[in-house]
């Protein structure tokens, strides 16, 4: 089940994977995960539908270029509510779920700006940073329930955003100052994502895997 607030782009990711993958059982859900009572919305429909919830991916975002200084409250509040209290109000609405299951996986998607510090972006590197302590505590407290909860720090990645905002051209001259020199496929963001949904990572919980090129090395 892909959640997303845009039923445009919600129905563009469905399409191309349905495009790729025929037989794929995929849905879209449109819903704003920052409102707690949507996010137990999404569960229960995945539910009703797919029976069970044994995996999930927390992998939203909201930016503002701001000075910490010059961003009003409201910045703070939306990003707040957006990049962290997202995370927590849909694990909270799946955790019965995934308890269940015997083998349940949460992989929170954070920044590499996470552990790296850079101006203008306070409100959503702090957030980002954020995610990362949500991770470990989640990793402490469902460990008893066979639950794990891993995050992920990628860094620069050739998204549709980065696409939109610099354009192709702009995103082709900039050359990323991390150790591999070029950004990002996607699909390297993802494959990390699957191993750790998956039982070859059965051992792994608590984990914050830098997928960044060796920016932070």
């Amino acid at each position: 089940m892909l959640v997303d607030h845009s039923q445009e782009s919600l129905n563009q990711a469905v399409e191309r994977i349905k495009g790729c993958v025929p037989n794929a059982a995929i849905a879209g859900l449109v819903a704003d995960l920052s409102i707690e009572g949507e996010a137990e919305r999404v569960v229960e429909r995945v539910v009703r539908e797919m029976d069970s919830v044994s995996v999930v991916v927390n992998n939203v975002a909201a930016r503002r270029y701001e000075a910490i200084a010059d961003a009003p409250w409201e910045t703070w509040d939306e990003i707040v509510r957006v990049n962290l209290l997202s995370f927590v109000s849909m694990t909270r609405a799946a955790l019965p779920h995934l308890r269940r299951c015997g083998r349940g996986s949460i992989i929170n998607v954070s920044s590499v700006h996470a552990v790296l510090g850079r101006k203008g972006m306070g409100a959503y590197d702090a957030t980002k940073a954020g995610v990362l302590a949500l991770t470990r505590t989640l990793a402490y407290e469902e460990a008893e329930h066979n639950v794990r909860a891993n995050a992920i720090c990628p860094g620069f990645t050739r998204t549709p955003f980065h696409a939109r905002r610099l354009g192709a051209k702009g995103v082709d001259d900039l050359v990323p100052p991390c150790l591999l020199g070029r950004w990002a496929d996607p699909v390297e963001v993802a494959y990390p994502m699957l191993w750790l949904a998956s039982d070859e990572a059965s051992y792994v919980t608590g984990a914050t895997f830098m997928i960044d090129g060796g920016l932070s090395a």
